[in-house]
């Protein structure tokens, strides 16, 4: 390809198309026309951020914006691309790195195609997006069905206009909302598909009441130890939802509600009941097991101090004050818990349960929602 085809967005959207679809998440001649239709750099035309990983420091954040080299090239791989850090700071605002979280991103393409696929939607269709993001989803979604037919929900007002002045200029004009998403939008109500493209720990019941009976819900679920599955869920007439997760190990970023609070002042982890532990802190290395411990915990986060010259794994569920440190000897693993809960020990009986029905995977779960809130179960359980 010649360097005057690498900067031609159309041959860029085409080649991309190409490859999502070798992959195997382009499936459908619609779909892919909407990829090869809407041009993905619109929506970044106020930049992204660079990851920035140095030895000895935490991770910094460096914004690339449309006048550098390759920026067009990089709109058109399949990563995704961070557009906010810390909840207000856009590439724009920045000179240099910056070393807070980032808030908010414009998905990989491969990712936002599988889930568009996955929602199945049909010609006619009323579709909820939770989370406008860059508007780049919500361009594809106006292409397939109509801007009539899309609804898209943003918590954050300002993403919202930028969102909004791209689908604008490249002409689309889907129903846009600034609100929190997990109250959806009822005055749109009832939708044939709800698609989240942020995280969630707790279903919420208004998607439920929201979409038609045999409707669809297509959300990633997970807790605050970040492994995450996506769920297809059907709603039914008796106001409850079912489904199964569809594997993939998906990851979104959480709900700004329902994010982790901060840690604080870390409880003493001298003091708690101290015994040898059935199962070490490094099984949580492995996405299922550690999804399966989240089921038991799913509001307790985790991580590492070097502590008296060890390693110390940590867990602290900060609105309950309870919190288990595990530390290895010579292969031997010991924890020491605190607070109302024993944490490591409902995560142990968790994980040996699930073992012992031969740790089927994720994808076999089953999840079931009612207005109170969802359950997660494996076969056998």
């Amino acid at each position: 390809m010649s360097d005057q085809d690498e900067r031609d967005p159309q041959e860029l959207r085409r080649i991309l198309a190409g490859q999502l679809a070798a992959g195997g998440h382009l499936r459908t001649p619609p779909w892919r026309e909407a990829v090869e239709t809407v041009p993905r750099h619109e929506f970044l035309r106020g930049g992204f951020f660079d990851r920035v990983d140095l030895p000895g420091r935490p991770t910094a954040w460096a914004p690339v914006m449309p006048d550098e080299p390759l920026w067009l090239e990089r709109c058109y791989e399949d990563e995704s691309l961070v557009t906010q850090i810390a909840g207000t700071i856009a590439p724009r605002d920045l000179r240099g790195e910056i070393t807070r979280a980032p808030t908010s991103s414009s998905t990989m393409p491969s990712l936002v195609v599988r889930m568009l696929e996955d929602l199945a939607v049909e010609a006619g269709h009323r579709v909820m997006e939770i989370g406008t993001g860059t508007g780049y989803s919500t361009a594809l979604l106006c292409h397939r069905l109509g801007d009539d037919q899309v609804t898209t929900v943003e918590v954050d007002e300002e993403i919202s206009a930028h969102a909004g002045a791209a689908l604008g200029a490249c002409g689309y004009a889907p129903h846009r909302v600034i609100g929190d998403g997990l109250a959806g939008h009822a005055a749109g109500a009832p939708y044939d598909r709800t698609v989240a493209t942020c995280g969630i720990v707790d279903l919420p019941p208004s998607w439920i009441e929201q979409t038609r009976p045999g409707g669809v819900i297509l959300a990633t679920l997970g807790g605050w130890m970040y492994a995450s599955e996506l769920a297809r869920l059907t709603v039914h007439e008796d106001g409850t939802a079912s489904g199964r997760f569809l594997g993939g190990q998906i990851s979104f970023m959480l709900a700004r509600p329902q994010q982790p609070p901060p840690l604080g002042v870390l409880p003493d982890l001298d003091q708690g009941d101290e015994h040898p532990a059935l199962l070490g802190a490094d099984a949580l290395n492995d996405w299922n097991t550690r999804f399966v411990a989240q089921l038991a915990a799913p509001r307790t986060q985790r991580i590492t101090l070097d502590r008296d010259g060890r390693t110390e794994h940590v867990l602290i569920d900060v609105n309950a004050g309870s919190w288990a440190a595990l530390t290895e000897t010579n292969g031997a693993w010991t924890v020491r818990q605190g607070g109302p809960d024993r944490i490591w020990d409902a995560i142990e009986h968790h994980v040996n349960r699930w073992r012992e029905h031969g740790a089927p995977e994720l994808d076999r779960f089953t999840v079931t929602a009612t207005p109170n809130g969802h359950t997660i179960t494996w076969p056998g359980n």
